[in-house]
């Protein structure tokens, strides 16, 4: 008789093998639609801003991917946009649902970066999202600040004159659906404006698209956003 023969006949260890089974096989395919997700991500995002360099970097293993995006067109609005995903963890099915619990989704942040400081400090954000901790809003009390519905939701808006209010107006009425998009900050002193949206695949592009080509109307006639 084989020596252990008496501990793999117990139905404990016949569970103990099907249960790695099933965390090597989820391991498996979370990374590779976590894979999918930033693939498909990176490229809604090339295919909106049209860059002439760019570079992807993993910087978290199967949760966390970074590109950036260099436009060097003269005359465009910026030099080069960031964009930061990360991801679910799909690939431990153990801490999966702990995950969705207390980060609920994937995350995109993208960061562009002017050549120009835009007249204003303003913002656009949902309401739930106004409390999440990357979304701090520096001393907004000096902001007006005006509740609105975008789409199905509930947003804030903040801008110091009526021209800005305006323009998010225009903005929200031409594209009346914000899709997955939660964050809209424009930082003069930093020559940045900050876009958070959740990604998935198919939908960036979507709805990245209508705020990337309405950016420079905040800004005096003459800019473009990047490579036409």
């Amino acid at each position: 008789m084989f020596e252990y023969e008496h501990i793999i006949m117990q139905p404990v260890f016949f569970l103990f093998v099907a249960f790695s089974f099933l965390l090597t096989a989820g391991y498996l395919w979370g990374r590779r639609q976590n894979k999918e997700i930033s693939l498909a991500v990176f490229k809604d995002l090339m295919d909106v801003i049209r860059p002439d360099d760019h570079t992807f970097t993993n910087i978290g293993g199967a949760i966390g991917y970074h590109a950036k995006l260099f436009v060097k067109k003269k005359g465009a609005l910026l030099s080069r946009a960031d964009a930061t995903i990360t991801l679910l963890p799909r690939h431990s099915l153990l801490y999966l649902p702990i995950s969705k619990i207390i980060r609920k989704y994937d995350r995109l942040f993208i960061t562009l970066y002017l050549k120009h400081p835009p007249p204003e400090e303003s913002h656009l954000i949902e309401e739930k999202y106004n409390g999440f901790r990357g979304s701090k809003i520096d001393n907004p009390q000096r902001l007006n600040r005006e509740d609105v519905k975008w789409g199905k939701f509930d947003f804030q808006m903040y801008y110091e004159s009526m021209a800005m209010r305006d323009h998010f107006a225009r903005l929200m009425k031409k594209n009346p659906d914000p899709g997955t998009i939660r964050h809209i900050a424009i930082v003069p002193h930093q020559k940045k404006i900050f876009i958070f949206m959740i990604p998935q695949k198919a939908n960036v592009a979507r709805y990245l698209a209508p705020v990337y080509r309405w950016l420079p109307s905040i800004f005096p006639k003459g800019f473009e956003v990047g490579r036409q």
